[in-house]
């Protein structure tokens, strides 16, 4: 029996090797439904960051690996989860369900047919609450500065992304806070990749913010990813990637 070209390519990503970084601080609310949500050839790497709440016990009762990362930051917690990875994709989702870790399954897709060599997920905001207007507005400011800086047309540097592992590690990153996501993005474009987003649902988070939470919160986040734009860029054979054409953003104007 022949098997369709759309067949193969979801046998594909389903026998690839991935890894799904999870940083997570104090999120033992919602670490049962965000591991459930996990593809089950896939590994999830709870990276802890610190929590007080029985989180890094927690996820490994559920089956998950824990990385402990002790220095404090976003940025932190994920380039730990991204150096402990060993599979050949890695993921990025955030650990507090606001996003669900599923979705990530036609990214990896994308990534494996050689269609994308970084693919974001576009939040779209689910019911009231889901991402404060002080939030929202700081990432469209971003996402215009980022446009300026790189010429990519995308709309959000949400936390939901693939990529390859050895890819990633030579992009050479090293904001270490909330500039971690932007920086990936800056230098990817930098290096050629090329880089598409894709409508994601975004659901009410569980627990309180670590970054977006309040007004001091975001102006911390805007702060660090201006020192992150303000970098000279990248030499295009300095991060890794083959030299690809950047593409502009997966989703409508």
């Amino acid at each position: 029996m022949t098997t369709s070209p759309a067949t193969q390519s979801e046998a594909e990503t389903t026998a690839a090797t991935v890894d799904v970084v999870l940083p997570c601080l104090n999120e033992a609310e919602a670490l049962p439904w965000v591991l459930a949500r996990i593809p089950p050839t896939w590994r999830a790497l709870v990276v802890d960051n610190g929590s007080t709440d029985g989180s890094p016990e927690l996820a490994r009762d559920l089956g998950a690996t824990v990385v402990r990362e002790t220095r404090r930051g976003f940025g932190a917690a994920c380039h730990a989860g991204l150096t402990a990875a060993t599979a050949d994709i890695v993921c990025f989702c955030d650990c507090d369900a606001s996003l669900d870790p599923s979705l990530l399954v036609p990214f990896v897709r994308e990534v494996c047919d050689g269609e994308a060599d970084l693919v974001l997920g576009r939040r779209r905001p689910q019911g009231r609450g889901a991402w404060p207007a002080h939030a929202r507005l700081g990432n469209v400011a971003l996402a215009r500065m980022l446009r300026r800086r790189t010429g990519l047309r995308l709309h959000d540097l949400g936390p939901l992304r693939a990529g390859r592992r050895e890819q990633l590690l030579a992009l050479a990153l090293t904001d270490r806070r909330s500039g971690y996501p932007l920086q990936m993005v800056v230098h990817a474009a930098d290096a050629g990749w090329r880089v598409i987003e894709h409508d994601v649902p975004y659901l009410p988070r569980a627990g309180a913010s670590k970054v977006t939470g309040t007004w001091r919160g975001t102006w911390q986040a805007v702060r660090d990813m201006g020192r992150v734009l303000a970098e000279p860029p990248m030499p295009p054979d300095g991060a890794g990637a083959d030299s690809f054409a950047v593409l502009p953003g997966g989703t409508a104007q």
